[in-house]
């Protein structure tokens, strides 16, 4: 189980925020702007993503006809996010200290990032996906919510994985329409009282054995009906931090061709891994 330390030692100067913390608990989201302690983990992350996508021993990680490199876990970052051996620094900037100074995550630790990468095909339709798993991939962004797996019988739904948050560190200038993060704003709480019915009286210790798809699925249209979808495409050296019971995606590249939109993805577990906690965060 890892999840966020902010980095010791780091001599930026810390600027006063806007009400980043309000943003966040009121749409599920909230963005930073550019700083040169981003940037500087950026940039050489950025190196590594363009590196491993080409590497063949990865091939397994694309998705969509080879329009979407998932690799989930795949930079072998210490627990501030640096990789001596990459020459990666550790993680600073304005979304640790909010992290850490907003959200308490004090005692945390980064896990293992993800590097997600889509070119300018987003999407392709691959062997891995159903014609309706394509559909909804270009109609709906493939919305979804972390931490659920579908392994129960008949590929049910069960709760998975009770992450604190989402970090987003952008490793590419791709434009708003080029593959951009989708959220749907105030998402986080339709799902939390969804889920709050459905384990209401239910030990939190039994919750991840529970079928929760039409508990999931229900919720989902109404994040549909409800709410609205924004689509996020910051450029190098900033971030975002999305509440971990967001429904989000990632659009269809509807721009001019470029240069693929890469981004490292955190989501470290809460620290108590209790899925009570998680629900009520």
């Amino acid at each position: 189980m890892s999840s966020l330390r902010p980095s010791k030692g780091s001599n930026y100067p810390k600027r006063p925020m806007p009400d980043q913390l309000g943003e966040y608990r009121t749409r599920g989201w909230t963005e930073f702007a550019s700083h040169p302690s981003t940037l500087a983990w950026a940039t050489a992350c950025a190196a590594f993503a363009a590196r491993v996508a080409k590497d063949p021993a990865h091939d397994s990680w694309w998705r969509c006809a080879r329009t979407w490199f998932v690799g989930v876990n795949i930079l072998p970052n210490a627990d501030d996010g640096s990789v001596g051996a990459l020459a990666i620094p550790p993680l600073a900037g304005p979304a640790t200290d909010f992290l850490s100074d907003q959200l308490g995550y004090q005692t945390l630790a980064l896990d293992a990032a993800q590097i997600s990468i889509v070119t300018s095909d987003y999407p392709g339709h691959g062997d891995e996906e159903s014609a309706a798993a394509y559909r909804y991939r270009i109609a709906r962004c493939a919305a979804h919510m972390d931490g659920l797996e579908r392994i129960l019988p008949g590929r049910r739904r069960r709760l998975s994985e009770t992450h604190g948050f989402l970090l987003g560190i952008p490793l590419s200038d791709a434009g708003p329409e080029q593959g951009a993060f989708v959220v749907w704003e105030g998402s986080h709480e339709v799902m939390r009282a969804a889920f709050k019915e459905r384990f209401a009286g239910v030990p939190a210790d039994e919750w991840r054995g529970i079928d929760i798809t039409d508990t999931y699925t229900d919720a989902r249209q109404r994040v549909f009906d409800t709410c609205k979808a924004t689509e996020i495409a910051p450029g190098l050296g900033c971030a975002y931090v999305m509440h971990p019971l967001a429904l989000h995606g990632i659009a269809p590249w509807r721009g001019a061709d470029g240069p693929p939109r890469a981004v490292a993805y955190f989501r470290p577990d809460t620290v108590e891994g209790d899925p009570a906690h998680w629900l009520a965060l």
